[in-house]
């Protein structure tokens, strides 16, 4: 039987139980199958990308992941900022927040409310619904269209087939963490009846106040609660023809922006917030219908898929300031979204073809409060435009061909129009309601080729990416980063990219490893230009088609193995990029680093696994050094980046796992052991100082 080895050097991957057939998906596995780089379910080791797999298993049972973004922490060419505990947003090859797209069973997560930079919106998916979760790293505008830049990540949420037992079985998942004095509960149960099976979910999360290392000690501020639910009821049409119907909501409560108030904590002379409260209430709610049929005869025995799906998603910030005021504003947005899909094989190859077709429906509100609590009037708009409305509709065509036995071509295009409509926008300098209303075209296009023999592949790619301008570049009248108001603005472009890569692959019974190397190109990027105007206290920030630059990057992770037990592994990852901006108010621009650039990044570890025993250990040592590349906006924002820069870190986790009965698995986890007061670049609070995590499930069947 082939060997499954890791192509990283990251402990994402491992977990054990007592049988090999068990085992989790390994993050780097390049045997593994994978869908989110093709839009088809294809061996990762011959495909020309950079693609990373988690199972449940390996978020669960090894990582004990709290988040979706705490789940990619530990991926090359991957920075998890945390503006608050509840707040992650993945950095992917130097992109967040709008510029990386994010998928839940096909469908996007991502609406044209998302603002630039880091944002929470990756926290409302829970983690514990994910059966698996694939990033595919680099612009992927061609299958995905606008926001697929940096990366694409995609969740596979769980169904009745990922519990284990016959017609009626289930699964009861306790999470406990020290650091964080958190309890985390997740009862699943699924049954079978004929053509018909059901899965059901709910967790239920409580977060306290988190512990940093060292001084730092308790951070105020940074607990919350929150409550999930999913639903899954799939009905078996025929043997090959499925439909699938499916709900998920999230609500999350009282997560706080602690960094912006006087409750934050001076870390390495970073400055203190003066308001007296800044927390978000999240809430999303997912419903979908999709068909699948296989072997279609009067499609050329394609495969067919389509998908019709309602997503809400709210938000509601709650702010009070220093002298007493406060605000309450927040937006309210239900997207549309149709999609069809197919895969049509031919003698040398296939043709992927779909169109896709999503409208956000957006509703925003402000009401300001005096400092005896009494209503002092509503504004025109919230965050975003009010009684507004966003329209993308695409088509795309992707050939794979294959040249020989060993050569694999993948070219594709896609076309994009999209166009907003925002009835109600407030205009900065008058305060009078004004609308906005625009359209864009776009065309984009890919060749990738990979070559494969044996074991060792080399692979080569040139993709475009594209982003068009959404409701949060025209509309957005909110805070940006610290002590920054960003206002509307019209008349702007799709942002382009055009992305270089080249990297090999190796995969035997004694090693694997993976070297992938990257230029990103940059034009008419849509950045935050001050105006030297102050707006109730804040700097006014606006924007502008105005950014060109570039990223190199490169990733390398590999994992060798020792003997039938023992393994190493690890990966590096080093970005480095520039971006022409302006670093204030004058008219004169300059070249930068890129805001929040990621700095050398390494995880090296030691991992035990018994072909066929009931437990496993791991040590990990991740390191990051000092990022002192800064901007003038990051040197600016001293709420959470020290002066000078980030300090570098090094910490030692150890994991562990124990397969107690037939039916229960034990994980336990003693992360940063020396206590170490750390913080990711670009955070807003510390990452957690000495911890124990401990997660137990049970199976029932």
């Amino acid at each position: 039987m082939r060997s499954r080895i890791a192509v990283a050097l990251s402990p994402l991957l491992l977990g054990t139980t007592v049988h090999a057939t068990e085992l989790p998906v390994d993050a780097y596995d390049l045997d593994e199958i994978v869908v989110t780089a093709s839009r088809r379910a294809e061996e990762s080791f011959e495909l020309p990308y950079s693609v990373n797999v988690q199972d449940t298993r390996a978020l669960i049972d090894v990582r004990q992941v709290r988040t979706i973004p705490d789940a990619m922490r530990e991926m090359p060419g991957v920075m998890v900022q945390k503006t608050g505990h509840g707040q992650g947003s993945p950095f992917i090859r130097g992109f967040t927040g709008l510029r990386t797209l994010f998928l839940i069973d096909g469908i996007r997560l991502n609406n044209s409310t998302f603002r630039d930079g880091p944002n929470q919106y990756w926290n409302t998916v829970d983690a514990l619904s994910v059966q698996r979760l694939e990033v595919v790293k680099g612009p992927s505008s061609v299958l995905y269209g606008s926001d697929a830049v940096g990366g694409t990540v995609s969740v596979v949420s769980r169904r009745f087939s990922d519990l284990e037992g016959d017609t009626l079985r289930g699964r009861v998942l306790l999470r406990g963490s020290m650091a964080e004095e958190s309890v985390v509960a997740r009862p699943e149960v699924g049954f079978s009846a004929g053509d018909w099976t059901v899965f059901a979910g709910a967790s239920l999360k409580s977060f306290g106040d988190l512990q940093a290392g060292g001084s730092t000690g308790t951070q105020p501020k940074t607990g919350y609660d929150e409550r999930d639910a999913d639903l899954k009821v799939t009905y078996d049409i025929a043997p090959d023809r499925q439909l699938t119907a499916a709900l998920q909501h999230v609500d999350q409560d009282d997560a706080w922006r602690m960094h912006k108030t006087v409750f934050a904590k001076s870390w390495r002379g970073t400055t203190t917030g003066s308001e007296q409260r800044r927390s978000l209430d999240q809430a999303r709610t997912l419903g979908y219908l999709q068909y699948k049929a296989n072997g279609l005869d009067a499609l050329a025995n394609a495969d067919m898929t389509l998908s019709l799906s309602w997503h809400e998603q709210h938000e509601t910030r709650h702010r009070i300031r220093a002298d007493g005021r406060a605000d309450l504003q927040g937006m309210d947005v239900g997207t549309l979204g149709v999609w069809g899909q197919l895969d049509i094989p031919v003698r040398h190859g296939s043709w992927t073809t779909g169109i896709e077709v999503y409208r956000d429906k957006v509703d925003s509100f402000r009401s300001d409060y005096n400092e005896d609590g009494s209503l002092r009037g509503t504004s025109i708009q919230g965050p975003v435009a009010d009684d507004a409305t966003y329209t993308t509709a695409d088509v795309f065509l992707q050939n794979q061909a294959m040249f020989g036995d060993h050569g694999l071509l993948v070219t594709g295009v896609r076309y994009t129009r999209a166009s907003a409509d925002a009835d109600a926008v407030e205009d900065p300098l008058t305060g009078e309601q004004t609308s906005i209303s625009d359209s864009w075209n776009n065309l984009t296009g890919s060749i990738r080729y990979s070559h494969s023999v044996e074991n060792r592949a080399v692979f080569a790619g040139i993709s475009q990416g594209f982003r068009a301008p959404n409701l949060s570049d025209l509309t957005r009248y909110d805070s940006a980063r610290s002590n920054e108001i960003e206002t509307p603005v019209a008349d702007l472009e799709p942002e382009q990219f055009v992305s270089y890569e080249l990297g090999v692959k190796f995969n035997n019974d004694t090693w694997s490893a993976q070297l992938a190397a990257f230029h990103t190109s940059i034009n008419d990027l849509v950045i935050r230009t001050p105006t030297g105007r102050v707006i109730d206290g804040d700097n006014e920030v606006t924007k502008r088609n105005s950014g060109s630059g570039g990223i190199d990057g490169i990733e390398l992770q590999a994992t060798v193995n020792l003997n039938d037990d023992w393994s190493i592994f690890g990966n590096l990852t080093w970005v480095d990029g520039e971006v022409d901006t302006y670093p204030d108010s004058s008219t004169k621009m300059v070249s930068e680093p890129l805001d929040r650039l990621m700095p050398l990044r390494t995880f090296l570890g030691a991992r035990w696994r018994p072909q066929e025993g009931r437990y496993w250990f791991e040590a990990l040592v991740s390191s990051a050094a000092e990022q002192d590349q800064l901007s003038t906006r990051d040197a600016a924002d001293t709420d959470r980046i020290p002066p000078g820069g980030t300090p570098g870190y090094a910490i030692l986790s150890l994991r562990g796992g124990w397969q107690a009965t037939r039916d229960l698995r034990i994980a336990l986890a003693a992360e940063n052991v020396f206590d170490r007061d750390y913080r990711i670049h670009g955070s807003g609070l510390n990452e957690p100082g000495r911890n124990l995590v401990v997660t137990l499930q049970h199976q029932f069947r």
